[in-house]
């Protein structure tokens, strides 16, 4: 006697599966940053837009050649936008806060090198602190465009607040799931200075 039940529950099986509930996998913020040093603002501008920075606090001690490689190859394999001029300054910081020291390099100024004004304009952080690696002024590329920020805050009693706090400490969910890394190695000032030029944009 043929019996009929496992088909039956065959099916059964793949109703309940296609009307089971999508997963959601919700990530943890970024919060770390790379260690207090002179270039670190080019290390958490340039580096945490792709990656955490525990990737290179996990690494192990390595001298320069082996960081100026990494750079290189950061920027000619998955297209890194590190301007020239900061690549031995960012180098420098690697080597000597995350391995094993210069290695008789000269040693790089890095706010000569990069040019860090003492009273830097909205535009000056901007291009310092990496935010066009994911924000256009009109156009999203990875997070919302500065206008689409003006127009969600510029009318809020708060705005200059939730931007400046946005700036200061990351998140995600506002925008979209990828989260934005914290730049808390910018002064009080230079966030407001900051947060006041993105609620400006129309």
């Amino acid at each position: 006697m043929k019996t009929t039940f496992a088909p039956f529950a065959f099916l059964f099986s793949a109703l309940l599966v296609s009307q089971a509930a999508p997963v959601s996998i919700q990530l943890p913020l970024e919060t770390s940053v790379y260690k207090a040093a002179p270039g670190a603002d080019l290390a958490n501008a340039q580096c945490l837009t792709c990656h955490s920075a525990e990737y290179v606090s996990t690494q192990p001690p390595m001298p320069r050649a082996f960081w100026k490689g990494s750079v290189e190859k950061m920027i000619a394999k998955y297209g890194a936008p590190v301007p020239a001029e900061q690549i031995d300054p960012l180098t420098d910081y690697l080597a000597k806060t995350y391995g094993t020291g210069l290695t008789n390099a000269p040693i790089i100024s890095a706010p000569a090198a990069t040019g860090i004004p003492t009273n830097p304009t909205a535009k000056q952080l901007l291009a310092r602190s990496g935010c066009f690696n994911c924000h256009g002024v009109e156009q999203k590329i990875i997070g919302p465009s500065f206008k689409s920020v003006a127009e969600k805050y510029r009318k809020n009693a708060e705005g200059l607040i939730k931007v400046s706090h946005q700036i200061t400490h990351g998140g995600s969910g506002l925008w979209g799931s990828i989260p934005m890394p914290p730049f808390q190695q910018l002064t009080q000032e230079e966030v407001k200075i900051l947060g006041s030029w993105i609620l400006e944009q129309k």
